[in-house]
C-alpha cells in the first residue's frame, strides 16, 4: 500500500474559460475525484483546495488542490493521473489536462511513535 499525494494544478486555460466553459471544467473535475475514488483499493483520506487565498494559476507548488489516498500499487497511481488525459471537458473536443495538471507523490505512511 502507498500513501499518495496527488497535487493538482489548474492553469491559465481555466482562468481564461467562458463561465459556461468553467461549469464543463468542474464537472469533468468532479468526474475525475470520483473516478479516484472508486479505483480498486484506493482510499481517499482528505481533499485540500486553497483556492480562497490562492487565486490564478499554480504550475507548482503550491499547487491549487491536493488529494491524499491509500493506493494499493502504482498501477492504480498512474490511473488516477491518466484520468486527466481521458476524461472530456463539454463536448470532448479538449480533455481535463487542458486545464488542470497533477503530480503524484508516492511515499508511505508515516506513523508518528508513542
Amino acid at each position: 500500500m502507498h500513501r499518495v499525494l496527488f497535487c493538482i494544478g489548474i492553469n491559465q486555460n481555466f482562468m481564461n474559460a467562458t463561465a459556461e466553459e468553467g461549469k464543463q471544467v468542474w464537472q469533468a473535475f468532479s468526474q475525475m475525484m470520483q473516478g479516484i475514488d472508486e479505483l480498486p483499493g484506493v482510499t481517499i483520506l482528505g481533499i485540500m483546495d486553497d483556492d480562497r487565498i490562492m487565486v490564478g494559476p499554480s504550475a507548482t507548488a503550491p499547487w491549487t488542490a491536493y488529494i491524499m489516498a491509500d493506493v494499493p500499487d502504482y498501477e492504480a497511481v498512474v490511473t488516477a493521473c491518466n484520468f486527466f488525459r481521458t476524461i472530456p471537458v463539454g463536448d470532448g473536443t479538449y480533455k481535463l489536462w487542458k486545464y488542470a495538471r497533477v503530480e503524484a507523490r508516492i511515499g508511505r505512511e508515516l506513523v508518528v511513535p508513542e
